[in-house]
């Protein structure tokens, strides 16, 4: 127990400290790879993201990888959102419990579009040529049951951005705590997602030629050279959130869920949730995502799932989410769980 408290003083002093020097301050459009900021899952989502103390499916590798430890069997996850502007926004993951106190987990998430045709200012109608833009996360996660009643986990993911000729790479890490206390049953949840180093664009369209003296006459004015594009850090989150089942029978399950959420690129908000599961059948999900942000469109949050056991087979769970956008269009999302 006392391994336990030490990981998680470490947890909130690590995060406290960054709290610290980051401050309040809004700093959007700051970081690169800003699709790790979209959420996952239609369950999570539909709660309003409120889910790091909740992390009971394979979108905890996202949320809190710390959770990983809940999911008893092997369990897969699909999840597609057709996310703005005609953005295709795509999430996988698998978790394998290894034995009863570890286990091992991979997701993958990926943001694509429709090619689009290169336009210039002497060409405005288009070259004839297309470019294409994509961004990718591949992430391999373990988690551990340190006693009974606390777990600790981690992912490691590498992170690319492509444009056209262009692109960036490189290496974060995601850690995450989850502690449920003795009496009342409340889930405790920290993780901090993102953390890395910076990252630039790097590749062909950063060549040029370069002439060292342009008032010398007869020297080689076209010596191969590259921009120096500036390095962007990614965007850092620590989320700190608590759970309750506050009814729980045969029939009826309700769970509460908040989040207070800290990123580096933008103010600090709340995401409140719940869930209220019949017979475990159906679940029915609302939330307010974002709360505290003056300036989000984002707000509730609506969701609904499906738990069904197909005989001699896995068991299925279909999830959807609705996410209100503002002025924006509105948002669905739609998840499913094979439970082998």
């Amino acid at each position: 127990m006392i391994r336990c408290k030490k990981i998680i003083i470490i947890t909130a002093c690590s995060a406290s400290l960054y709290c610290q020097i980051t401050g309040s301050v809004s700093n959007v459009g700051t970081t690169a790879a800003s699709f790790l900021d979209i959420g996952i899952g239609a369950r999570s989502l539909s709660m309003g993201g409120a889910f790091v103390a909740v992390a009971d499916d394979p979108t905890a590798l996202y949320w809190n990888p710390a959770g990983m430890v809940n999911i008893g069997r092997p369990t897969a996850h699909f999840f597609h959102s057709p996310w703005l502007a005609d953005i295709r926004f795509n999430h996988s993951a698998l978790v394998v419990p290894f034995d009863r106190s570890s286990t091992f987990g991979f997701f993958i998430t990926s943001v694509t579009m429709d090619e689009m045709q290169v336009r210039t200012v002497k060409i405005p109608e288009g070259t004839g040529e297309y470019f294409s833009v994509s961004n990718v996360a591949l992430a391999g996660s373990f988690a551990r049951r340190l006693t009974d009643r606390f777990s600790f986990g981690f992912n490691v993911k590498y992170i690319q951005e492509k444009i056209w000729h262009m692109n960036a790479g490189g290496l974060a890490v995601d850690l995450g705590s989850l502690f449920v206390t003795k009496n009342s049953g409340l889930r405790i949840g920290m993780s901090i997602s993102n953390f890395g180093g910076k990252i630039s664009m790097e590749g062909y369209d950063t060549e040029v030629d370069y002439d060292i003296d342009e008032t010398m006459y007869g020297n080689n004015d076209k010596i191969d050279a590259y921009l120096n594009a500036m390095d962007w850090p990614l965007p850092l989150v620590f989320r700190a959130g608590v759970s309750k089942d506050v009814i729980q029978s045969e029939i009826h399950k309700l769970t509460l869920a908040g989040d207070a959420v800290h990123p580096n690129n933008n103010v600090e908000y709340l995401n409140l949730g719940f869930e209220y599961i019949f017979r475990d059948i159906l679940a029915i999900r609302g939330g307010q995502a974002f709360l505290g942000m003056e300036d989000s469109k984002q707000g509730l949050t609506f969701g609904a799932g499906l738990n069904y056991q197909i005989p001699r087979g896995p068991r299925i769970t279909i999830d959807y989410s609705y996410r209100s956008f503002g002025v924006f269009e509105n948002i669905a999302g739609y998840s499913l769980n094979l439970i082998f």
